[in-house]
């Protein structure tokens, strides 16, 4: 284990990432995001989504530095006397666990369906294109819609495991046409050289060629493509819980806390809206600027 880190430390990705202030500065604004997001009942001053403990005359408080603001409720308090900094970082948790998990699932659909049209090529290869060029004549956000929409109104008191799995499905169905595009123009061009075809004359089965040969060769732009795409992720989920058809009500998003400050937003109480818009932001930021460092490290001609 120690000579594994001991590598890595002295390689020139490790070497790349240590020589970029940008990408260690974005690194641990993530690290600090994901952190409270995941231990957000022990990070959170209050719990924000426990009813017995609201306060309404507590609501709409402004932050600590403002007049009549609180130590208590460090950046306010929204219409239901929430306190904004653990919304925000509740949040932020649902907001990070729909974006990763979509994600998770377009690669796991792009990659399988990218290299099956990249290998097999002819008819294969030719349904699965066309296939990716109708899904992108359509906006990523208005399939999202449609399909989260149809769900809500087939399964309209469907419980909340339900209703985040077809939030996660709906994105995923948006995301995996880049996937599977970037895989099978890598594969069109690995399925012809020489240790490809020495496994097809030694007898070895197709399918063990596609998934020991050709995808470990194939990975190295997937895993860029999907570090920005966590980021395209997790907007789409904040645009969705916006418009009402994302996260349920009862464990709000980032999204659906932006939405819920959008209303009083010009009577003065801009903070329930700030605050979750620059939350947003930061996460978003921190991981396409992440993003952008690892494939210019993995990069052989910026080296």
């Amino acid at each position: 284990m120690q000579k594994t880190l001991l590598r890595w430390y002295d390689s020139d990705v490790a070497h790349s990432f240590r020589s970029s202030p940008v990408a260690i500065l974005a690194a641990l604004i993530a690290l600090v995001c994901t952190f409270c997001a995941l231990f957000a009942g022990w990070v959170a001053p209050h719990n924000p989504f426990d009813l017995s403990t609201l306060v309404l005359s507590d609501s709409r408080l402004p932050p600590v530095w403002m007049a009549e603001g609180s130590w208590k409720y460090v950046l306010g308090t929204d219409d239901q006397g929430r306190d904004i900094l653990s919304a925000l970082i509740y949040g932020a948790r649902i907001s990070l666990v729909v974006g990763l998990a979509s994600v998770l699932l377009s690669v796991v659909l792009g990659v399988a369906l990218g290299l099956v049209a990249g290998f097999r090529g002819g008819w294969v290869d030719g349904v699965l294109m066309r296939l990716c060029d109708v899904m992108l004549s359509f906006p990523a956000i208005l399939i999202a819609l449609l399909i989260a929409g149809v769900a809500r109104a087939v399964f309209p008191d469907a419980p909340e495991s339900l209703a985040f799995g077809v939030l996660i499905l709906a994105i995923s169905l948006t995301g995996w046409v880049q996937y599977a595009r970037t895989v099978r123009g890598s594969t069109l061009v690995e399925r012809n050289k020489e240790y490809v075809q020495a496994a097809r004359v030694t007898g070895v089965a197709p399918m063990r060629i596609m998934r020991k040969h050709v995808l470990p060769n194939v990975l190295g732009p997937v895993m860029v493509l999907a570090t920005i795409q966590v980021a395209t992720a997790i907007i789409t989920e904040a645009t969705l819980s916006f418009l009402g058809v994302g996260a349920p009500p009862t464990s709000p998003s980032l999204g659906t806390l932006i939405r819920i400050g959008n209303d009083y937003l010009f009577s003065g109480e801009w903070w329930i809206t700030i605050f979750p818009g620059v939350m947003l932001v930061l996460i978003a930021l921190s991981v396409n600027l992440l993003g952008d460092w690892l494939r210019d490290a993995l990069n052989p001609r910026l080296r």
